[in-house]
Parts: C-alpha cells; structure tokens; sequence
C-alpha cells in the first residue's frame, strides 16, 4: 500500500513551457477510468474513490492524518495545497474495505465462478454501479527533485489539469513529500493558496450536479 502526495495546478502555456525546460519527459499515455460507487453515494460520501483502470481496481483513501486534523508541523502553505491518500490496488482488501462500508450485501455465493465472473457478482452483489467514465491523454515529466514526478492530464470531456505527485510507502515521511512538492511548485512558478479543482471535480460539477452537491455539503470537495 502507498500514499499519494499530490498538488494539482493550473496548465498555462508558461507552465508547460518551464516544464518541458527543465524536466525530463517520460512519455505519454491514453488511459480510461471507470469510477464505482452506490446509488447513495456510500463510498464517495467518504472520500473513498473505487476506480477500474486498464482492468486494475484501486480504491483511494484518505489518509488518517486527513481525518484527524493536521498536526503543527504540518500547517502549511503546501499541506493546505496538497491531496493525502492511501492508494490499495490488491483487490481482496479492497473488497473487505468496500463491505466494511456497504451494510446490505448479499452473502457471498458457493458457485464457482471464473475470476471475471467473480468480479462481476462482486460488483453486483455490493450495488455499485459507474458513475463516471472518462479518457484521460497523460504527459509525465520527472525533475531532478528526487521522487518528484509531473503529469499534465487532458481529459476528453475538455478538462485540463496539471498534478505534482510524491508516491510515499505507507509511513513514510510526508512532510519530506510535501517540501518537495512545494519547491517544485516555486520551479514552475506555480502561486495561489487555494487547491485546484481536479477531473473527477470538474466531472461531477458538469455531468452530476446532485452528487456533487451532496460531496459539496460533506466538504469532500
């Protein structure tokens, strides 16, 4: 299991142009999200984001430290700039994590069943249905700031984003992961105090208004 430091930004023309400067490009991708959850929103009301990604299931959690409040140390420019989570890509402990949320499942069936028939009855057995879709062109870059990488996303529904991301192993030092996203944001001239809005964000607020109100009033957006 790792944890996902990340701060999102902007994407103007002088931003790119600094990072095609000074950063080395890793190469481009296509890649299609598919997002999951109940028709009450169980898990997104949680912050918790249940996503299919090139047939690869990974649930994205917060982090004990987000639901506890941050410490001293960390109340900061770059903590307020920053997203935390627990990224879990082994699907056995996602669904014990799902089931540990959802109340009203089904028992689990005795048939045997193929591993896509597995998932399948998984999916429907817990009521979780897609409620996005999308496509996403990523371009990734790495800095000398050591573990530090950049992507900047274009969504296909006309959404562009720019993410900083630290990847840290479960206990790792987040403070160390946020000072170096904080001097790559002084790099690329990036300024403000407020987070930016991500795809999922932008997603919601454009296709499913009523989610993301309910997001909205739980300030999980």
């Amino acid at each position: 299991m790792s944890v996902e430091v990340e701060r999102k930004f902007v994407c103007t023309a002088d931003t790119v142009k600094t990072l095609e400067e000074i950063g080395v490009f890793l190469g481009q991708r296509q890649f299609c999200d598919h997002y999951f959850d109940t028709p009450k929103f169980d898990l997104t009301l949680r912050d918790m984001w249940l996503r299919k990604r090139k047939g690869c299931w990974e649930l994205k959690c917060p982090t004990i430290a987000d639901k506890a409040g941050e410490t001293s140390r960390e109340q900061s420019k770059a903590a307020a700039m920053c997203s935390r989570y627990k990224e879990i890509t082994n699907l056995p402990e996602i669904q014990l994590r799902v089931k540990e949320v959802i109340k009203d499942v089904c028992e689990d069936s005795e048939t045997e069943t193929s591993p896509s028939q597995e998932e399948e009855s998984w999916i429907i057995r817990n009521n979780l249905v897609c409620f996005a879709e999308f496509t996403t062109v990523r371009r990734s870059f790495s800095l000398k700031e050591e573990g530090v990488q950049v992507d900047l996303d274009e969504a296909d529904f006309g959404f562009h984003v720019g993410e900083i991301e630290v990847l840290l192993s479960e206990g790792g030092d987040v403070q160390s992961a946020l000072e170096k996203i904080e001097r790559t944001a002084g790099k690329l001239g990036l300024s403000g105090d407020k987070r930016v809005e991500g795809k999922m964000h932008a997603y919601l607020r454009r296709n499913h208004p009523e989610h993301f109100a309910k997001l909205l009033s739980e300030h999980i957006l």
